[in-house]
């Protein structure tokens, strides 16, 4: 039997995808715990549909995160902290202040998970920050530490 799965079934396939299964199988294990519906033309046609509205979606935020990618390629965010001698800060810059200052300077919303640092910021200076905003979109964003 055909069906078309509703979620990721474990050693079956992902969501989406349309495969052979015993009947047994379907009827008692799959659509009870309705993980797949039976494919019939309209549930591919509309899975079809689905997968063409997703797709124009992720075309849609990749379109985005290239126009902010390229506002914050040309872009310095300058955060000041207090630092002792040698430029050493009390504290540390992490990429929950990186995303702050971009909200509070440039007013662009970015998320702290997509803003990359290899460990925490921890002296004055330039920095380059990379900014992930789509799995195939990253920038790179100049964060400059100045004493406050």
């Amino acid at each position: 039997m055909k069906v078309i799965l509703l979620e990721d079934v474990k050693s079956l396939g992902k969501r989406g995808d349309m495969v052979n299964v015993a009947d047994g199988y379907a009827r008692n294990y799959l659509f009870p715990r309705n993980l797949a519906i039976e494919a019939t033309e309209g549930s591919v046609k509309q899975l079809e549909q689905e997968k063409a509205a997703m797709e124009k979606k992720k075309q849609k935020e990749i379109e985005t995160a290239k126009k902010i990618a390229e506002k914050l390629s040309n872009m310095t965010v300058t955060i000041k902290v207090k630092s002792g001698e040698n430029g050493k800060l009390f504290g540390s810059v992490t990429s929950k202040d990186v995303a702050d200052a971009l909200k509070t300077q440039c007013k662009i919303n970015i998320d702290k998970r997509k803003i990359e640092l290899d460990e925490p910021i921890k002296s004055l200076g330039n920095y380059a920050v990379e900014v992930k905003l789509a799995p195939e979109v990253q920038t790179k964003l100049t964060v400059k530490i100045v004493e406050g």
